[in-house]
């Protein structure tokens, strides 16, 4: 049910973008740190709900569907956001560029799946690279390219942001050619079944990534 305590925590990432965005976009001080407290607690939120379902047993499709839209829309807000200010810089645009063309890829890449009823479940490694986006998302909130974080002189705040977020990109090409590959199997294999029909793939079927 969407009243459910996990698919509250999975909307309440979605209602945090417009908030993040008007803070964020005060260009201040103060607004900046706020933005970055609001983003820090939507990325607790990430981890909480799918903890929740599994100790509550509270598992549900409404809640597989609602996660990976939750995150994208964060992640793709943010981004264009920072890319609006000009607070990437010419290094941080283009690990930028590279996260949204992946989400995009494996957004498309369920859509088809789903058509043939083969589930595209997230990998570990994909974890990872959500931990470390969110990280240099966080960073890259706190303040411009010349800001310092509380005012400590000796942490490059935007330097960090933009290391971890080339990290990031690295792992996105990864898992983005991970999915793509198991996608274009299925694709081959659904096509051949076409062909030469044989029993139907059951719903319950998935790819299995490691």
């Amino acid at each position: 049910m969407i009243t459910d305590l996990p698919n509250v925590l999975t909307l309440s990432r979605v209602a945090a973008i417009p908030v993040l965005i008007v803070l964020a976009s005060l260009r201040l001080p103060g607004g900046d740190l706020a933005a970055c407290i609001v983003f820090i607690a939507a990325g607790v939120t990430d981890y909480l709900d799918g903890k929740l379902a599994r100790s509550r047993k509270q598992f549900s499709d409404l809640g597989r569907m609602l996660d990976p839209i939750a995150d994208k829309l964060l992640v793709g807000a943010v981004l264009i956001m920072l890319a609006g200010d000009g607070r990437l810089g010419p290094w941080g645009l283009y690990p930028a560029i590279i996260i949204m063309l992946r989400e995009i890829l494996v957004s498309g890449l369920r859509e088809f799946l789903a058509e043939v009823r083969i589930g595209l479940p997230v990998t570990r490694l994909a974890k990872w690279k959500t931990m470390a986006q969110m990280l240099a998302l966080g960073f890259l909130i706190a303040g411009d390219p010349t800001a310092k974080l509380l005012h400590i002189a000796w942490l490059p705040v935007w330097l960090i942001g933009t290391i971890l977020l080339w990290i990031s990109a690295l792992l996105t090409i990864v898992t983005g050619w991970d999915y793509l590959v198991a996608g274009l199997r299925h694709a081959e294999a659904a096509a051949g079944a076409k062909r030469d029909p044989k029993p139907p793939v059951t719903p319950s079927s998935k790819i299995s990534l490691s």
